[in-house]
């Protein structure tokens, strides 16, 4: 009996090294701007070329401008570096203004070239977020980007199995964003450390692909290595007419595969959670890591319900950082900019939920709003449905794609004490610019704070 990981997981192991990592095959390499140069350098050095570049794609993302042209000098040098790797090596290259273009983890299951039962890597934490279709995805640093570019392979030790269970229905308005939020602040960010997670129950049945890669995404947050969901009739739907999945019979064939990858009913796993998915609200985070997270009908904890000194001093950094204080609560707090977008919530079912909030409304006055979509293949889509009109009657700015106000590593910066409701994945300090204040939550709780200028519960208005 075996779960879906260890199924995976054993196709691909190619040898064993004695009392040490198992070396393992590696079926797509997503590569970006960032995490590639010192790679490529690596191979010119040891005078190799790509082992098997048909399986590597290159968009760039992280450093990309999202409005004008690139004007600094790192982010350009970055971008020109990997185009001419990509053309030297003979790999498939996504660059600025190409219709494929976008952040590397929306750009890769949109195109079909996340598939089931695959390894997929890239030199992005968050690449746990192809899990959604039942892969095994994870991060890799630099020195493993470039043994990957050289073999295809990877040395990697087998990580431990934990599977959390969510059963029941959703409130309504509650979304997978709250639902991943909710997890993590139950476990805390150490609570997957050494595993990887399955993600199970009818709650997570029930959501759509979009939904689930926003849970995998963040899996990382948790501490594991990765996340995964087996793959089903809404996976195959979803892949059956994208550009670069398998077409006609080969499809079909691939399909017949693709449903043995599911965890056999009595397969035991390392470690368990179950929640139950009436308990889930509208989360938002307080404090400066995704494990400070709350219901919006909750308070701030206090110091004296923490359980150890080193949690005390953890939580009050935090609220210095933030200038919050214990016991409040997050309702009404006034808030300066929205970022919607990033690999966590930058698809089109979160252009949508966005839309659906502020249509009819003008964003506040003292707010910088950015709508900042996934991918080209986003942006039109959502010009296509109207969303975009919709957007500019808000007075709310939709930029072209790329990582943007994710990370501070391109022009899209919070500025110093300010905040900023955004549907990005992580809140560490400086996340978003030097100094700035980050607060994780859903496309609908940062669309409702864009149009109120504080915290609202989207579904109270």
């Amino acid at each position: 009996m075996k779960t879906i990981f260890e199924k995976i997981w054993e196709k691909h192991v190619i040898n064993q090294i004695p009392d040490g990592p198992e070396v393992l095959y590696i079926d797509r390499h997503l590569i970006h701007e960032v995490t590639s140069p010192q790679a490529f350098e690596g191979l010119r050095q040891r005078k190799i070329s790509v082992f098997r570049p048909k399986q590597t794609t290159a968009p760039a993302d992280h450093n990309v401008p999202t409005k004008g042209e690139v004007t600094d000098p790192l982010s350009k040098l970055q971008l020109e570096t990997l185009e001419n790797n990509c053309e030297e090596f003979d790999i498939q290259h996504f660059g600025l203004g190409h219709k494929n273009n976008g952040v590397v983890h929306i750009v890769g299951p949109e195109l079909g070239l996340t598939l089931p039962g695959n390894t997929i890597v890239c030199g992005d934490s968050h690449t746990a977020t192809h899990g959604a279709f039942g892969a095994i995805a994870f991060g890799i640093g630099t020195s493993e980007v470039e043994m990957v570019m050289a073999s295809q392979c990877l040395l990697q030790n087998k990580p431990k199995t934990l599977r959390i269970n969510v059963n029941g229905q959703l409130q309504k308005g509650i979304t997978a964003k709250d639902m991943i939020l909710y997890i993590i602040a139950k476990l805390g960010t150490g609570g997957g450390t050494g595993y990887f997670i399955e993600y199970a129950g009818d709650a997570i049945r029930n959501l759509s692909m979009e939904a689930r890669m926003t849970i995998c995404n963040m899996s990382i947050e948790m501490g594991s290595r990765g996340g995964l969901i087996a793959p089903d009739k809404k996976t195959f739907d979803y892949l059956k007419s994208k550009e670069y999945a398998p077409k006609g019979v080969d499809f079909d064939q691939k399909v017949s595969y693709w449903k043995t990858l599911k965890t056999d009913e009595n397969a035991v796993f390392d470690k368990e959670y179950s929640f139950e998915a009436a308990d889930i609200d509208c989360m938002i985070t307080y404090g400066t890591n995704p494990g400070m997270g709350l219901k919006l009908s909750e308070t701030i904890p206090t110091y004296a319900n923490l359980d150890n000194e080193q949690d005390k001093l953890g939580l009050k950094k935090a609220l210095d950082y933030m200038n919050f204080n214990e016991s409040d609560s997050m309702i009404n707090k006034e808030i300066d900019f929205v970022f919607i977008g990033s690999c966590t919530n930058g698809r089109i079912e979160d252009m949508r939920a966005a839309a659906e909030i502020v249509k009819g409304h003008k964003k506040a006055n003292h707010v910088t709003a950015w709508i900042v979509p996934g991918s080209h293949k986003v942006r039109q889509q959502a010009e296509s449905e109207g969303l975009i009109e919709i957007f500019n009657r808000a007075d709310i700015e939709v930029r072209q794609p790329g990582c943007s106000a994710c990370l501070a590593m391109n022009d899209d910066k919070v500025p110093e004490g300010k905040y900023c409701v955004s549907t990005s994945n992580r809140n560490f300090q400086g996340r978003q610019g030097p100094g700035s204040r980050t607060l994780l939550a859903s496309p609908q709780v940062a669309a409702a704070a864009a149009v109120f200028g504080k915290i609202v519960n989207p579904n109270s208005i």
